[in-house]
């Protein structure tokens, strides 16, 4: 009954009957260990207790579900906690913005914005970047079969190559800066850059701080807004809460969504500085922006960001993570291995065609959920919920390390 469309169910092919923290469990009672987590919309994990505590309450007292842009108490509460917890903490002064419930509509009104702040058109975005499935985010996504799917030429945008794209040995910011500065370049003046800090779908590529920093610098040097989509990296996903914090930059607008719903709950959030805040009544709206149960559980989570204790246990498993990728890398050299990402987005980059999807399908049987990522699938990423304790992450990974072997047998 289902439209062609569906993907994960491909990828995963059970039926799922219930979850909890870091565990699925199917119709069959098989159990698995998430190293998917919603696609980073569940870093909180599945029916986190005092989350669901919360909406239950929320619900049973006959709380507003649906409200637009409508005051509410579960509004006003996700505000100023919002503000208390992360932007004042952290020096942001950032006007809040609820676009719709899902990624690209934050960034949809992102590219609005700029464009309406700047008054230029042109929108610079990046290889092997992903933003969204609309058609604005989409033309600023890269991913050639995706952009494929408009059906429609996608314009207004230029790409620019990411750090590493060209090699190691090249700074793609001189690039940039080379074109932006010669006015025979054929590359108008942008209205803004859009980036992620690390490449989620264009196969976990994490851009160093010196070069954030670079990119920040031509931004304020030329005049072009800075746009940050922290949709998938962010909500403490590489460590701390936004995912560009150690660098120390300030994006003039960033995106967020996925895990800011706290419990899986479909919401987004477009944040930027109060003076781009120009926006008419009305001017960018949508019906579903106002799910106060996200609002709930979102203000829920940010309990987690109350004190450094997250951040720091994220930072602790990246570092048991990236110790065992570098092990499966050097024990395993058939597949041609390169470690990447940050925090608890991490993958190993598969040199051998077809493998990473082989290797994801043997996990799978083994009881382990997990995708890929990457222009030609080839990255085995590992994104497992933030509160997933030591055991279970090791075990994930023992079951990894398993299905490595194993296709490393079949394909001898």
């Amino acid at each position: 009954m289902e439209s062609e469309v569906r993907s994960y169910c491909r990828s995963f092919p059970t039926v799922f009957t219930r979850a909890s923290g870091s565990r699925l469990w199917d119709r069959q009672g098989k159990e698995y260990i998430d190293f998917f987590a919603g696609a980073g919309a569940l870093n909180y994990g599945h029916n986190h207790p005092r989350l669901k505590k919360q909406l239950i309450e929320y619900l049973q007292n006959d709380g507003i579900t649906h409200s637009l842009d409508m005051a509410t108490d579960a509004k006003e509460a996700l505000l100023r906690r919002f503000h208390e917890v992360i932007l004042q903490p952290r020096g942001l002064d950032y006007k809040v913005m609820f676009p719709g419930p899902t990624g690209t509509n934050s960034v949809e009104s992102a590219l609005k914005l700029a464009r309406k702040a700047t008054g230029r058109e042109l929108i610079m975005s990046f290889t092997s970047g992903f933003h969204g499935m609309s058609l604005g985010s989409l033309a600023v996504t890269a991913n050639r079969m995706k952009r494929g799917g408009a059906g429609i030429p996608l314009a207004n945008t230029v790409v620019m190559p990411y750090e590493n794209y060209l090699g190691k040995d090249w700074d793609t910011t001189e690039y940039i800066e080379r074109l932006l500065e010669d006015d025979s370049s054929g590359v108008s003046l942008p209205a803004a850059m859009i980036l992620e800090t690390v490449q989620g779908e264009g196969g976990i590529n994490a851009a160093s701080i010196p070069w954030l920093v670079k990119i920040e610098q031509l931004c304020r040097k030329h005049g072009i807004l800075l746009i940050v989509d922290d949709v998938q990296a962010g909500c403490g996903r590489t460590g701390p809460f936004f995912s560009f914090e150690e660098a120390g930059i300030k994006p003039d607008i960033v995106c967020l969504s996925k895990s800011i719903g706290g419990y899986g709950l479909p919401m987004a959030l477009t944040l930027f500085r109060p003076e781009l805040d120009i926006w008419k009544p009305g001017e960018h709206n949508g019906t579903f922006r106002g799910n106060n149960l996200g609002f709930i559980a979102a203000a829920e989570a940010l309990t987690y960001w109350e004190n450094d204790d997250l951040s720091r246990d994220v930072r602790m498993k990246g570092d048991l993570v990236r110790q065992h990728l570098e092990h499966l890398v050097q024990t395993y050299p058939l597949i041609k291995g390169e470690v990447r990402g940050r925090g608890l987005m991490q993958g190993i980059a598969i040199g051998v065609d077809d493998l990473a999807d082989r290797i994801c399908s043997l996990a799978f049987r083994r009881g382990l959920i997990m995708e890929t990522s990457g222009p030609k699938s080839e990255v085995v990423k590992i994104m497992p919920p933030l509160t997933i304790d030591e055991l279970d992450l090791k075990k994930g990974l023992s079951i990894l390390e398993d299905a490595i072997k194993e296709s490393q047998e079949k394909g001898r």
